[in-house]
């Protein structure tokens, strides 16, 4: 498996298929809030430096990506945080430590540009938290979501 930091414009039509398999395993309240990006805000983000696309690739095929968004903190304006957006493999990719090793990629290449902190968001339904405790995550939080509509 190869990992590497892609830009937008290279990956997005790549990435639809994986992205549409995501939302079909992952997404809560598909019958109310239907997969649409917004790929201007994606475009916009990549143009100003703030979006960060980590892949994982088997022989030039994509097999997963790990989003995350870049930005000054608003309560800590010194540092740079990054935010996880998304992170999906697919199923083959699942075995051994394909997962570990994208993520450690990440970490790595946030780390040497200087990003103080990484946050990581997962599903309840559908944790990997002890992938991230063993890569020294720590939970810090739990959000909750209500449908409005």
């Amino acid at each position: 498996m190869e990992f590497a930091i892609e830009n937008l414009a290279k990956v997005r039509r790549e990435i639809e298929p994986l992205l549409e398999q995501h939302w079909q395993e992952i997404a809560l309240n598909q019958d109310i809030i239907k997969m649409n990006p917004d790929w201007e805000g994606y475009a916009r983000l990549d143009n100003v430096n703030a979006l960060r696309i980590y892949t994982a690739r088997k022989d030039d095929v994509m097999m997963g990506y790990f989003v995350v968004i870049v930005s000054k903190s608003l309560h800590y304006r010194d540092h740079l945080f990054a935010n996880n957006d998304v992170i999906f493999l697919a199923k083959p990719a699942r075995k051994g430590l394909t997962g570990v090793k994208l993520i450690k990629f990440a970490i790595e290449s946030l780390a040497a540009e200087g990003i103080t902190k990484l946050h990581v968001n997962t599903k309840a339904h559908q944790p990997f938290d002890a992938i991230l405790e063993r890569l020294n995550f720590e939970e810090i939080e739990r959000v909750y979501s209500l449908v409005l509509r």
